[in-house]
């Protein structure tokens, strides 16, 4: 008798370690303190109603920090004053077998800017960090935000500004 297996789990050795998406934090540096923009997704998406960040997929042949400013576009119409690489988040999708590995930016944008909704989404908003924290779906938000605020919290990376900002 043959190595039977479920249909709908494809045959393969071990699981698969994927660098494929990248999340944005979008931080207005405003002078009463940051402002973190949260977005709702909307009814018809998958995971209708969570509150998430800028969040997306890395295309093939495509580096993580074009694939951060593209969906940064895409998803609220911004393109940031400066984009710095803070982290890198695992996360498991049992639909792929894959361990996703989530590329992390913060994306500083002109104080008072105004973000669009694009069609993934029904609200944005824009909260104090604590309240972002608060409102984000996924847990590992609040640590990645909490990531942010240390090595960003004086609006550079001081003596690492070298190494995390990119434009």
């Amino acid at each position: 008798m043959g190595k039977e297996h479920s249909p709908h789990i494809p045959e393969r050795i071990g699981t698969a370690v994927v660098a494929g998406v990248v999340e944005i934090y979008v931080i207005d540096p405003a002078e009463t303190g940051w402002r973190v923009l949260v977005l709702q997704r909307a009814s018809d998406t998958i995971r209708a109603g969570s509150w998430e960040t800028v969040f997306g997929k890395i295309d093939p042949g495509e580096v993580p920090e074009v694939a951060a400013l593209r969906e940064l576009e895409e998803e609220t119409g911004l393109k940031p004053a400066r984009l710095y690489n803070v982290t890198v988040q695992p996360f498991y999708l049992h639909s792929t077998q894959t361990v996703q590995l989530a590329i992390v930016f913060a994306a500083f944008v002109e104080p008072g800017a105004s973000a669009r909704v694009s069609v993934e989404h029904s609200r944005a908003e824009w909260l104090p960090v604590d309240a972002a924290v608060e409102r984000f779906t996924w847990p590992r938000a609040g640590d990645a935000l909490r990531d942010i605020r240390k090595l960003l919290g004086d609006g550079t990376a001081g003596t690492v500004e070298d190494v995390l900002r990119i434009r």
